[in-house]
């Protein structure tokens, strides 16, 4: 994907000639012709690790642009485009862009498949921008943006007009997308290119810059990410079908659907690698269960098998997965040929998913993209599978947990045995013994009441204080506010955990409880 380049400045001017600007207050995004003119409007390009494709947009006070799923006005379609900082979770996928080329201008496809749009017309919408899909032909051209590359930003000063070269950023040209002022192949389409100019509206671009052969980008152009590869970097990922929908686990922890919502712990899986075979991997729900192809018919006459999740007795191939990249997307495929498919239509297939064999026609609906949520710090995959076993085995993290930052260790980070370590032992019923004290916690609401959805997690703990396990939990679960408690033997009621710890290193039972929510 070289549409953008990393670290590349550019600025993005809309169909009504004003420019994409991040306001002071760091949240809000609008259109502006004088923004144009000073920082507000600079952007610069990063590109998403293991997915070329895609890029992050960051404005001038270190904010990233975002699609977020809030409507700009009740009852309307469109949604917000605002700035948000991300340093904390590099990963977002809120903040991912992916640009597509129409003729001389760019499109930008948010997360879920909509298209940052330019609103026209009358106040509340007026120069107001969006992700949203095109109603009607006419609001095509405001999904169009021309890119400007800004050369000089150092002198750049806000009030004042930065030095520019061209109204397309230097590596749109190695494309083929626009031809040099004087170049054989200007000379020759000038004529031709000024009508394509007039037919998008854009009569008051330069006639000097004009179009060449359209190309569209794809993913097998100069390719250098292999389907695996993503996975290996991976620790945590979600899947989004080709109908804008995740795969999700369901909380009764058999059922796979495809699910609106990607925010929710339950469509994230965890990656695990195969011991023996550098092409397959399994996923793990939230609940703890597998992925798996089973050979049971969704429907009586109807061709798809079920996928669900599963803990087997035994782990077997029908928990392997087989990631096939062609182009831009993801196929999952089980060790038999068969695809992990998204279903549409009326009901009972509606956001159900099954496994079928490939046909031309359901193409799209076996191809899926995949957004990576937490990154391993150390790939094991590959060389590591040769790692002589160690006596000693360690536990998975919950999937929802994030890499500690605190100086206390915990015992269960990913380490070269892990991998050499797993097989079907691995996987039994009763837990490891782990070093330290073994802590065993759920996350409640503002009621007390213990969500189903964050289910049951477990990991040893080094420490000796009440604080050194507050800090441990507030960082591995991302919850600051939030006070850590145990139930009373004598009436169940939670209580604030304060003095200190049982002796002899118990295990311990808590509740993480919302410090506005307790009593």
């Amino acid at each position: 994907m070289e549409l953008f380049t990393n670290g590349n400045t550019v600025k993005l001017r809309s169909h009504l000639d004003k420019y994409l600007v991040a306001e002071n207050d760091q949240k809000h995004i609008r259109q502006s012709r004088k923004g144009g003119y000073t920082r507000l409007s600079v952007w610069t390009v990063e590109t998403v690790v293991g997915k070329p494709n895609l890029i992050r947009l960051k404005s001038c006070h270190g904010t990233y642009l975002t699609a977020s799923s809030k409507p700009l006005l009740l009852g309307m379609t469109g949604e917000k485009v605002t700035q948000t900082e991300s340093s904390n979770n590099p990963m977002d996928m809120q903040t991912h862009w992916e640009p597509e080329a129409d003729g001389v201008s760019v499109k930008l496809k948010s997360w879920c498949g909509k298209w940052m749009k330019a609103n026209g017309g009358s106040p509340p919408w007026r120069n107001t921008v969006t992700h949203d899909e095109p109603q009607t032909s006419r609001t095509k051209n405001w999904l169009r943006w021309d890119v400007i590359a800004v050369d000089d930003l150092g002198n750049m000063t806000d009030g004042y007009e930065s030095s520019v070269s061209s109204p397309v950023s230097p590596s749109l040209t190695s494309l083929g997308f626009w031809s040099a002022p004087g170049s054989p192949v200007n000379a020759a389409k000038s004529k031709k290119g000024l009508g394509r100019f007039a037919s998008f509206g854009l009569r008051s671009m330069p006639p000097r810059w004009t179009p060449t052969k359209l190309k569209t980008l794809s993913f097998k152009e100069k390719e250098t990410v292999s389907a695996m590869e993503i996975f290996q970097n991976a620790k945590a990922i979600r899947i989004r079908s080709s109908h804008n929908r995740f795969l999700a686990a369901k909380d009764d922890e058999v059922t796979v659907k495809q699910k609106k919502k990607g925010s929710t712990k339950n469509t994230q899986w965890t990656i695990e690698p195969v011991r023996g075979s550098n092409n397959v991997i399994r996923l793990k729900s939230c609940y703890g269960k597998y992925l798996t192809a089973i050979n049971e018919r969704f429907l009586i006459g109807a061709k798809g098998k079920k996928v669900i999740q599963l803990m087997p007795i035994q782990l077997d191939s029908s928990v392997e997965w087989e990631p096939v990249r062609e182009g831009s997307k993801i196929l999952l495929k089980t060790r038999n040929g068969r695809y992990l498919r998204a279903n549409t239509g009326p009901p009972p297939l509606r956001k159900s998913v099954t496994h079928n064999k490939r046909h031309s026609a359901t193409q799209e609906s076996i191809s899926w993209e995949v957004d990576v949520v937490e990154i391993l710090r150390n790939p094991l995959f590959m060389e590591e599978m040769e790692v002589t076993p160690s006596p000693k085995k360690s536990r998975t993290p919950p999937p929802h947990r994030k890499p500690s930052k605190s100086p206390l260790s915990v015992s269960h980070t990913m380490t070269p045995s892990f991998v050499s370590d797993i097989s079907d032992s691995y996987y039994a019923e009763s837990p490891l013994k782990p070093d330290g004290r073994t802590i065993y916690y759920r996350i409640a609401n503002k009621r007390h009441v213990e969500e189903k959805s964050t289910g049951g997690h477990v990991f040893s703990f080094k420490g000796t204080t009440v604080a050194e396990l507050t800090q441990i939990l507030r960082e591995e679960t991302c919850l600051e506010d939030v006070v850590v408690c145990t139930r009373s033997p004598l009436n169940g009621k939670l209580l604030p955990l304060r003095l200190q710890l049982p002796p002899n290193n118990e295990p311990l039972h808590v509740v993480l409880v919302p410090s506005r929510g307790r009593h």
